[in-house]
Order: structure tokens, then sequence, then C-alpha cells
């Protein structure tokens, strides 16, 4: 019974020592929503430029962001954890802050205090603007297509991921210009294809083109190429909405291919049917997504 008694002694203290000493974190917050962990990970990056005063985010992994909030004299530490569980992403966040770190974890057990209203404030805060976006945009996959082929006039392209949609407009009036020009019969739809992909910088390498057919005696250009795009075996997806989160298709298309087992080679070709310099309700927006599939 004495060392029974000692035990659970040694247990109280241990744990006492563990949440108010060497414990990560002040507090914790959860939450679930259909998407996928890429389309989590961007909406946190962009709600966080879209702050006062924001500061540079931490990716520690696609899954796993570090993001600090300044609050008057306070930095509030948000650990975002994401992970895909089935059809839903589980977000956690673990927040500590840089003062009275101490009094929070022995307040919060028994009262809700200023920091723990703020953290949870915060968090609800970026799931209602997750919300708002998942309701701006859809994603319907159509499964196993080919990718168009085509020769096209295209410029090459070096961006942050999200903004590549600027820089397609900022080069619509050289293209299509081009086209234009030498009477060019167009073959499709304006399409970009990404030759670089760093998910860890957020950053892209890509073509903007516009497609045609081919005919002898095309001038030089000095900032056109024009390249050959043959049709390769891909997965499909329709997305609708603004081109600036059209890549919430590619973790959409990542995922289905996972769950089928389906190896991919991640080079999206996206193909644009509305011209974004025209406005219009952007949930009406077309956009086909192509995703080669890996050849044997």
């Amino acid at each position: 019974m004495k060392a029974l008694k000692w035990g659970l002694l040694i247990a109280v203290l241990g744990t006492l020592i563990w949440y108010f000493f060497l414990k990560e974190y002040d507090y914790q917050i959860s939450f679930e929503a259909k998407t996928t962990v890429g389309t989590v990970n961007q909406s946190i990056k962009s709600w966080n430029s879209s702050l006062e005063n924001p500061q540079p985010i931490q990716q520690i992994s696609e899954n796993e962001l570090l993001q600090t909030i300044l609050r008057k004299d306070t930095a509030y530490h948000f650990l975002w954890k994401i992970e895909s569980e089935d059809s839903l992403v589980k977000v956690t966040s673990f927040v500590k802050s840089t003062s009275q770190g101490l009094k929070n974890r022995l307040l919060i057990p028994f009262t809700e205090t200023t920091f723990e209203r703020n953290s949870t404030q915060t968090v609800k805060t970026f799931l209602s603007n997750l919300t708002a976006h998942l309701q701006e945009i859809n994603i319907t996959i159509e499964g196993e297509d080919s990718s168009p082929e085509t020769y096209a006039a295209c410029v090459y392209l070096k961006t942050l991921q999200i903004r590549k949609a600027k820089g397609m407009m900022e080069n619509f009036s050289l293209l299509s210009g081009y086209i234009a020009d030498n009477q060019l019969q167009p073959n499709g739809k304006p399409f970009i294809e990404v030759t670089s992909w760093d998910r860890t910088n957020d950053s892209l390498a890509y073509r903007f083109c516009f497609p045609f057919t081919m005919k002898d005696s095309l001038p030089v250009h000095p900032l056109i190429s024009i390249e050959k795009f043959t049709s390769k075996k891909s997965v499909k997806a329709v997305y609708n909405g603004n081109y600036i989160t059209s890549d919430r298709a590619w973790y959409v298309l990542e995922d289905y291919a996972k769950k089928k087992n389906i190896p991919l080679d991640m080079y999206p070709v996206e193909v644009f049917y509305n011209n974004p310099n025209m406005g219009g309700d952007e949930r009406k927006w077309v956009t086909e997504i192509y995703i080669p599939i890996k050849e044997d």
C-alpha cells in the first residue's frame, strides 16, 4: 500500500512538472475541415499575409507550420499541425505566448484567461476564412484522361505559387498579340505547364502558352518560344473559382491518385476557359487540370 502511495505521488509530481515546466505549448485547439492538407497549408499562409504586421511563417513540413502573431507587447506562437483523415483534414493549433506562460498554465484549468480567449478567437477567425474560401471554389475529379496535344507560343515564368495568375495576366496581351499579328489559328484555350514546383518555398517555374495550328515561317520573338506539347496520360479535374487558387485542385488530384495507387509526375497542366481580365463571377470560371501519370 505504501509503495502504491509513493507511486501515485511520483506520477502526480511528474505530471505537474511536465505540465508547468516541460510542456511545449500552453493551449491547443482543434477542428476538422473537408479539404486537403495542401489547401489548409496555403490558406494559413494566405491568411497570415492579410494580418496587420504579418511575420514570416516557418514551414517545418507541408503538414506543420509555425506562425507568430503579435498582439501589443505579446507574441503568440501557433504551431499548426495538419493531418489527413480519410475525407477530412484534422487541424490542431498548439499555442504559447512570450509572457505569463506559467500563469496561463495555472489558470487555464480553472478559468478562461485573456490568452485563452485570444487564441481561440484567432483560430476561429482562420476557420471562418478557410470556410469562406472553400465555398468560393469547386473541384470535380473526372478520373484518367489525356492532356492536350498542340503547338503553342509560350513565355517562361518563375514566381511564387500565389502569384501564378498575376504572371499570366501580365503576359496575356503579349501572347494574344503574337497570335493575332501572325494570323495564327488558335487551337484551344490558353494554358500553363508547370516545369518546377518547390513546395518548401512555394515557388513555381512554368510556361504560359497560347495554342495554335502550326504553319511555316514563324518570326522569332525575344520573349516568346514555340513549343510542341505531346499528349500525356493524366488524372484530370475541373476547377471552378479564381485562378489564383486553382492549385487547390493539384492537392485534390494528388490525394485522389494516392488512394488509387496512381503514381504522378507533379507537373500540372492548367487549361483556362475564361479571361480573368474580363471579370465576372469567379465561381463560374472553368479550369481543366491535368497531372501526368508516371510512365512505367
